[in-house]
């Protein structure tokens, strides 16, 4: 019996189709044994044998005691694919087993015409999911740098995903705003201020991160140079000098730790200071996550400042119903049971002396964010170093069911979408010749500026105006381009010469792509062709025409996919693929001067139907583009 395609068929991608016909197949000849087989659908490495073809009959045939070609026609006697493929029989059995398989063209055409929907074969969930996204993590008073490079853009690029595939997305700048580190600066400019030296209202985040740093100094004892002296008799002269300091220093350490009892009372004094601080900061990272490109805003801002009340209550709760317990004066949480974990180090949630850490901090957080945002799924994308620190939260969490929302039968999936680094060319972290952090902003001028010298290059007839644009999209695109298109864990050398390119795996040359694909209908215009294609029967009759075809139906499962495996590179990877059988499709078939009126049609259709996927593709990962470059 044929099974014809339905509006209610979930994916358009062939692979998946056939990968579908031929686990049918397989479970109706080894009922059992084949169900949940690797139907192992593989591009076919010889045209002339076919598009496709199927390898699952070699392991299958050795588990059920059979010869694999005698597997492979039992298969192809259950297979049912006749809605989508030439006919298979017993002469497209090769070698010791495999099943070739040829696409019909109007069963493409078919697939390419439900696909051009205004929602790319992705409607929308009946019931959305509730994402929450953990991304950015800035800490209060200092510059952003190429640290928070990845956290912010890794962490948008997923959330926009998620929200492409019609899911409820909801993004948590953890911000660090909280703690003795902030008290200190904050003291710092309660003093300069007072003293006349600092006006609160003309405060920039540079000040502001040179008084952080020298709040820091201040309040660093000389505890580790006082032993060296006791140790090394160096006598009583430098002895002398380090205890000063370090008196000094417990002075400055005592009146921080005031300010922070002080900020956490909410005294109008300091809080207005430290409410300055937090201006100054997120009004520059909210600057630059604009500029990135990004969807964060003001409402993504969860400081750790907004769990401070809850913190005490945390812990209360954890020891009252014995997750928690006493170690050494401190509390922890034991994971070490298979059921809670398996992982031999405790959670620390309380210290010895009382003081609470970023664990319980992000305890509470787990609890809001499931029990209160009502998250099915929590992402965070903090880098790899934080990989143990995440186990034992998360599996904390479970433990003391925070991470299951009321009334649900089971936890919420929680998830490290852990980063590797950002190194230089000499394969060490990516730092200044001073050795500091390179700020972000300095990292985004850099490529804008070398991007507007290279369209200045390629297109010199452009107005200035014109082309600080082009340079600034272009810019943005190359440098998060090149942080989402390798493996999100792995650490990746950061070069402008290589993420400008604009040939390549490469923002600019997909943002140059896009543009390729729309000037045919410029030139339409400009020739006075009719641009009615919108309804045109869809022809693939051309090896270019199907072999675009075959991308573009990949590209729902290229999105789920980038979801179900938090990598961004599968989506990158794709839209690569994409414009190269674009740009063979546009060099071997003519469009505005085709053969007949009906393929110029078609042809105009896969143009405008290459264009709105790569346009959708790249605002889902996050990618500024332009009209021309």
């Amino acid at each position: 019996m044929i099974r014809p395609m339905t509006e209610s068929t979930t994916t358009f991608d062939p692979v998946e189709l056939l990968g579908e016909r031929f686990l049918a197949a397989i479970a109706a000849v080894a009922p059992g044994v084949g169900e949940g087989a690797d139907p192992m659908i593989s591009g076919s490495k010889r045209a002339e044998l076919g598009d496709f073809q199927s390898n699952a009959a070699m392991p299958l045939a050795k588990r059920l005691g059979m010869k694999p070609r005698e597997l492979a026609g039992a298969i192809v006697e259950k297979l049912d694919v006749a809605d989508l493929c030439e006919p298979v029989t017993e002469a497209d059995i090769a070698g010791p087993g495999f099943i070739n398989l040829r696409l019909r063209a109007d069963a493409l055409a078919g697939l390419l015409a439900r696909m051009d929907a205004p929602e790319l074969g992705m409607p929308a969930p009946a019931e959305p999911r509730t994402i929450v996204v953990d991304l950015c993590g800035v800490n209060l008073a200092k510059q952003m740098h190429v640290g928070h490079l990845r956290a912010t853009v890794i962490g948008d690029t997923l959330a926009r995903v998620f929200e492409r595939l019609g899911e409820k997305v909801i993004r948590q700048n953890h911000v660090g705003d909280w703690g003795l580190p902030i008290a200190m600066v904050t003291r710092k400019l309660q003093a300069e201020a007072g003293a006349g030296r600092l006006d609160l209202e003309a405060l920039t985040l540079d000040e502001l991160d040179r008084l952080y740093k020298l709040a820091q100094f201040e309040c660093a004892g000389q505890g580790k140079g006082l032993a060296i002296v006791e140790k090394f008799g160096l006598g009583p002269k430098i002895e002398a000098e380090l205890s000063a300091k370090h008196a000094e220093a417990m002075e400055h350490l005592a009146g921080a730790k005031a300010t922070l009892v002080a900020l956490q009372a909410h005294e109008p004094g300091v809080y207005a200071v430290w409410k300055r601080i937090y201006e100054v900061t997120m009004g520059a990272c909210l600057e630059a996550c604009g500029r990135l490109h990004t969807r964060i805003t003001e409402a993504a801002n969860a400081g750790e400042s907004s769990y401070s009340e809850e913190l005490r209550g945390v812990v209360e709760d954890l020891v009252a119903r014995g997750v928690a317990e006493e170690s050494d004066g401190a509390l922890v949480v034991r994971l070490d049971a298979a059921g809670d974990g398996g992982i031999a180090e405790p959670c620390l949630i309380r210290k010895s002396d009382g003081g609470f850490l970023y664990a319980t901090t992000d305890m509470a957080a787990v609890r809001r964010r499931v029990r209160t945002l009502g998250a099915d799924r929590v992402i965070y994308t903090v880098d790899a170093r934080q990989g143990l620190h995440f186990r034992q939260v998360f599996a904390a969490a479970r433990k003391a069911g925070y991470a299951t929302k009321p009334g649900a039968s089971g936890p919420s999936v929680l998830e490290h979408a852990a980063f590797g680094m950002v190194l230089g060319e000499d394969g060490r972290p990516f730092k200044t010749r001073s050795g500091e952090n390179v700020k972000l902003g300095d990292l985004l001028d850099e490529a804008v500026e070398r991007a507007a010298r290279t369209v200045a290059e390629k297109n010199p007839e452009l107005g200035e105006g014109e082309r600080r644009e082009i340079a600034e999209a272009v810019g943005i695109a190359a440098l998060k381009y090149a942080d989402l298109s390798g493996e999100r864990i792995k650490d990746y050398v950061f070069s402008f010469d290589r993420m400008l390119a604009f040939e390549g795996n490469t923002g600019p040359y997909l943002l140059y792509a896009l543009v390729r694909t729309r000037s045919v209908f410029r030139k339409a215009l400009e020739a006075g062709v009719a641009l009615d294609y919108a309804d045109a029967p869809i022809v693939i009759g051309h090896p270019a025409e199907k072999a675009l075809a075959l991308e573009l139906l990949r590209y729902p499962s290229a999105v789920r996919g980038v979801a179900a495996a938090l990598e961004p590179m599968r989506l990158c990877g794709y839209l690569y693929g994409l414009a190269g059988a674009y740009s063979s499709f546009y060099d071997s078939c003519h469009v505005l001067k085709a053969e007949s009126e009906g393929l110029r049609r078609s042809r105009l259709r896969l143009c405008a139907l290459t264009a709105r996927v790569l346009a959708d593709g790249l605002e889902t990962l996050g990618l500024p583009t332009v009209e021309r470059m």
